[in-house]
């Protein structure tokens, strides 16, 4: 059942998204695993904070989406920002999890596929993020969830590639099978998040945000699903990737002795990383954070 907006009953829209629906004013959808689980605090509140305002001032509208108290929701205002950024128990919510979280009265942030979900389900077609997941290196044929849901929502996704400590090759090629182009903004290699290159080729290369919205229509016209924009990370930012290995390796060594595994993975790696890096990996997130909330509101003015 669907409210007078379009947006489905069991989502929960704020007035400001409310507001931007019905006078058509663009929305960027937004994660919060980011707020939860992927910064340390208080670091996760500010960079939240300085993403929604980025997009704001570029006349889009930032829907962040989350579950608060097992309700789903779109669109999040200051106080609830810091709620979420302060919560020591907030669960990572993904597509199986939305059912537990509302019957169950969680608190929690969305990963790229949870919010890829309920974007989607209220008529949003843009996504900005950090990095994806993908194919996990080695034989663990660990598979996120990110790229399942790719496979079948059409959400224009802006991220800067995927988790360096990721399989890139092998993330690609499942994209590839299931149809998803990877798009390279100004780029002809797929960016490696936090490095700006991999060394492996994008789909395709957009130049200008006309370019890259008429490519992301034809995709849709033709009945594609998912479409992932990649923006490297800033240069000045990015790390070297010789220095990334290296971290990447000692890292990796630091979570197989203290036995971290599944969901938690991620998070302690990008943690451990930074600490080895002495805190260059966490500047070069934010800087590309930052980049990605601006160009998705190009993208999102051009799209209208």
């Amino acid at each position: 059942m669907n409210n007078a907006n379009g947006i489905p009953s069991w989502i929960q829209a704020s007035s400001c998204i409310q507001r931007a629906i019905s006078t058509g004013t663009p929305i960027v959808a937004l994660e919060s695993s980011l707020i939860t689980n992927g910064l340390p605090k208080p670091v996760n509140l500010e960079v939240a904070l300085q993403i929604q305002a980025k997009i704001k001032a570029n006349g889009v509208e930032p829907a962040t989406v989350a579950v608060m108290e097992g309700q789903v929701r779109l669109g999040l205002s200051t106080e609830e920002l810091e709620q979420l950024a302060l919560a020591d128990d907030a669960e990572k919510i993904s597509r199986r999890d939305f059912g537990p979280a509302r019957a169950k009265n969680w608190t929690g942030g969305t990963t790229v596929a949870g919010t890829m979900l309920v974007a989607s389900a209220a008529g949003i077609r843009l996504f900005a993020t950090g990095g994806i997941g993908g194919v996990h290196r080695g034989d663990t044929g660990d598979v996120s969830t990110d790229l399942t849901e790719l496979a079948k929502t059409p959400m224009a996704v802006v991220c800067s590639g995927a988790k360096a400590i990721l399989n890139l090759p092998k993330t690609l090629e499942w994209l590839e099978t299931v149809g998803v182009p990877v798009i390279g903004w100004q780029t002809d290699e797929f960016p490696a998040f936090l490095v700006r290159s991999s060394g492996l080729p994008v789909s395709i290369r957009a130049d200008s945000v006309v370019e890259l919205v008429e490519i992301l229509q034809k995709h849709w016209e033709v009945g594609g699903m998912g479409a992932l924009i990649c923006i490297p990370c800033p240069e000045e930012a990015a790390v070297d990737s010789i220095i990334f290995e290296a971290a990447y390796e000692q890292a990796e060594n630091d979570a197989l002795k203290a036995n971290i595994s599944g969901k938690a993975l991620t998070p302690f790696l990008l943690n451990r990383l930074s600490e080895l890096t002495n805190g260059t990996t966490l500047h070069a997130n934010l800087a590309l954070l930052l980049e990605n909330a601006f160009i998705s509101a190009q993208i999102a003015k051009a799209m209208k």
